[in-house]
């Protein structure tokens, strides 16, 4: 069984040069060429390709845009992006949108066959080149929620100035602020964390690293 590819390149001699490598490999077919995000929707609607191979920069519907139409249209269509840009922007927004796949424009014939069977199989291919920024990207830790995310920012602010030892003035002077009103939301800050006093408030905050002398 073939695979059913329609290519998407603003560039004439480009989609001429791709699809002579997709054209030798007998696994492949190329049932439509598409010069702009918007003649690429209406191609597929009419063609149901197995595949679509995109380029990023075109006119009247920009490559992001329509890969995200694509895939709400179509959600099995596997998406190759074959593109000159390497910057994050591009290569997350696309990924997002739905593409399984992105190669840069340098890839060799071989690695872009591999690439098209691959993706038809329901895998995901990343070029060499970007390969290690889509692995960084799912394995970096996720960052750390603050520490008592039910406080305002003006009674963390408190909080971690008494949590330094300071007392009520000078956290009023430092904040601009009345004592009373330092006391209001010392006041809170005891309630939102269910503590006693402001000693206990203190152990918390040290506790969290906030505020350690």
């Amino acid at each position: 069984m073939t695979v059913r590819v329609v290519i998407a390149d603003d560039h004439p001699m480009y989609r001429y040069g791709l699809r002579s490598v997709l054209d030798a490999s007998p696994e492949v077919e190329v049932v439509g060429e598409a010069e702009n995000g918007a003649e690429l929707l209406a191609l597929v609607a009419r063609t149901a390709p197995d595949v679509v191979l995109t380029d990023l920069s075109m006119p009247q519907l920009p490559g992001i845009a329509a890969i995200d139409e694509l895939t709400r249209r179509r959600p099995g269509l596997g998406v190759l992006v074959l593109t000159m840009h390497e910057d994050d922007v591009s290569l997350f927004g696309a990924l997002r949108a739905g593409a399984r796949g992105y190669l840069l424009k340098g890839a060799d014939h071989e690695e872009i066959v591999r690439a098209v069977l691959a993706i038809a199989g329901g895998d995901a291919v990343y070029g060499g080149a970007v390969a290690r920024r889509v692995v960084d990207a799912l394995t970096r830790p996720a960052p750390r929620a603050p520490a008592f995310p039910e406080l305002t920012g003006r009674e963390r602010e408190v909080l971690e100035l008494l949590a330094a030892g300071l007392p009520t003035g000078q956290i009023a002077r430092r904040l601009a602020l009345s004592d009373k009103t330092v006391r209001n939301h010392v006041s809170a800050v005891l309630t939102k964390l269910q503590v006693p006093d402001r000693a206990a408030a203190v152990a918390r905050a040290r506790d969290a690293g906030i505020g350690r002398p």
